[in-house]
């Protein structure tokens, strides 16, 4: 292994476009991320290869050109916009005779850099201990298996598989206070929904402006900053609109392109306010001008996480950095998504989006008996989880009979997107149904 300065390093940026892979890393936004790792970059080096190379990711000639540039430009890391395994890891190391990180590296780097709370301190390690789980090998190379003394001759236990227990260990540690913050989430989110709360979630991808739009909404005082994932740590703040409806605000982490499935895992606890969030905000920067791309992308993690069935409202964000561009407020209908366009730091479309969250809001609450089949036992956590399940019974052949209160439109969209949620509209048919 390299030791690491505290901060500042002369990095060498890697990226390579691949033919056959359909999704391209960009690498302006991995400079970026870099610079938000706090790396100095001294050089871009970029190509394009039908496959990745096994042994090394890149081939020999562009290896070879990336170790002399390490060597004229003094350069203490190798930053790579792309997955490494494991075995590229330590053969680009050997090679360069430097550090070398891939994309899911930096990300993970931010993080731990970004943290603040007790939890998302230990969702950060946990991702990270994942993470160095399968790359231990290329750190203890030198090192030979164990032996011991008279009496203590045997199998004995090398380096790798002593830190490989103390890992595990410690993941096992950090999954169980990390289910003990879950169960108090949940214990929160029960409470909303006894109290009537809805809970609006502010997704979108990173340094879109979701937390500047959070303090405006909510006069608290988050972290903003013009960086790739400023925000890490979530925040709930209670919002009272012009027409006092109230609801909860939950400001969380922002996506981005190739967003590593160790960090999905870690903040499972964090995403689930998103996925049982009633309405979803979706932060957009209106001047990126590949924000229609970015829309795909925050879209496939919300499928990812389960998420995908919430409603959404886009926000167009920072038309204050666009030339003439009112804001204005686009409905929805025929299964398109409502859009208003907006600028949080000015303030200009803030009552439109007022306005639109007080009816999306109060809209018609309905009673409605449904029944889900006993296969469907994720729809029926679902439903307990996100509206307010009154009665509770069972058929002959076991499926649940609910009494709900819901949202009308949730309950069409609920009911477009799952078959196996089925209406009762008869109540002589509930009572033919079987006992409670």
């Amino acid at each position: 292994m390299f030791e690491r300065p505290q901060r500042g390093e002369h990095a060498i940026l890697v990226s390579i476009i691949i033919t056959h892979f359909a999704e391209q890393a960009d690498l302006e936004e991995f400079a970026q991320l870099a610079q938000s790792a706090d790396a100095i970059i001294v050089a871009k080096v970029t190509g394009r290869v039908n496959m990745p190379d096994p042994h090394s990711f890149v081939g020999r000639g562009k290896l070879s050109e990336i170790e002399a540039l390490v060597q004229e430009l003094k350069a203490e890391v190798v930053l790579f916009n792309h997955t490494l395994t494991p075995a590229q890891e330590r053969n680009l190391e050997q090679a360069l005779k430097c550090r070398v990180l891939s994309r899911t590296g930096v990300i993970l780097d931010i993080f731990a850099g970004r943290a603040r709370s007790f939890e998302g301190k230990l969702q950060v390690e946990l991702a990270q201990l994942k993470h160095l789980s399968t790359r231990l090998v290329r750190g203890w190379t030198h090192l030979e298996r164990q032996k011991g003394g008279i009496g203590l001759r045997g199998p004995g236990e090398t380096q790798l598989e002593t830190d490989r227990r103390l890992i595990a260990g410690r993941i096992k540690s950090i999954n169980k206070r990390l289910s003990k913050v879950s169960q108090q989430r949940e214990l929160s989110r029960m409470a909303r929904r006894r109290a009537g709360l809805p809970v609006v979630s502010l997704v979108g991808y990173t340094n879109a402006g979701k937390s500047t739009l959070f303090n405006r909404l909510t006069k608290a005082k988050v972290f903003v900053a013009d960086q790739l994932f400023a925000t890490l740590d979530a925040t709930l703040r209670r919002v009272t609109l012009s027409n006092k409806t109230t609801f909860i605000l939950a400001d969380t982490v922002g996506f981005i392109q190739q967003l590593p499935h160790e960090l999905v895992a870690a903040f499972h606890a964090t995403l689930e306010e998103t996925c049982q969030a009633t309405l979803l905000l979706h932060i957009v920067d209106a001047s990126d001008q590949e924000r229609l791309l970015r829309i795909e992308q925050v879209n496939q993690v919300l499928t990812d996480i389960g998420a995908a069935s919430v409603p959404q409202i886009i926000i167009y964000n920072k038309i204050d950095c666009l030339d003439h561009c009112p804001p204005r407020y686009e409905p929805g209908g025929e299964g398109k998504i409502p859009k208003i366009w907006l600028s949080a730091v000015s303030g200009a479309g803030i009552d439109l989006l007022d306005d639109v969250l007080a009816k999306q809001l109060n809209q018609e609450i309905i009673h409605k008996w449904v029944r889900v089949p006993t296969s469907a036992g994720d729809l029926r956590a679902l439903l307990f989880a996100k509206v307010n399940v009154l009665h509770e019974q069972y058929a002959d052949n076991g499926d649940s009979l609910l009494e709900i209160q819901i949202p009308a439109q949730y309950l069409i969209q609920l009911t477009k997107t799952d078959s196996r949620l089925q209406l009762i509209e008869s109540e002589n048919e509930i009572g033919e149904m079987g006992p409670e």
